[in-house]
């Protein structure tokens, strides 16, 4: 009997590299991009366990779901970066006269 693919295996990957880079995006992008991959990883590997002579591609669910959480813990962090920056400098206001004042200095 041949293996087939099990399903989403590719996808769990790429949403897995996906958490990382989304990581750069404030973290929301990451975050979202790792729930999917981890909900789907948890499906899969359910699927893998009730019959793992019929699947292939398990690989790529372990590793995805890996990425996925390292996606989110980076994602996390960044967006309570974000957040601790935003309120310490009091607001987005604060932030864009910080920004601008280090740009007079550069130019100086």
């Amino acid at each position: 009997m041949e293996r087939q693919q099990l399903p989403n295996s590719t996808l769990i990957l790429v949403f897995g590299i996906l958490s990382i880079i989304g990581c750069c995006c404030y973290g929301i992008l990451g975050i979202i991009f790792g729930i999917i991959a981890l909900v789907l990883s948890k499906r899969a590997t359910e699927i893998y366990n009730a019959n793992p002579e019929l699947y292939s591609g398990y690989d790529n669910v372990k590793t995805g779901r890996i990425l996925a959480i390292i996606g989110l813990v980076l994602s996390a962090l960044n967006l309570i970066a974000s957040i601790v920056a935003i309120i310490m400098y009091g607001g987005f206001e604060g932030l864009q006269e910080m920004q601008e004042e280090i740009l007079r200095e550069i130019q100086q």
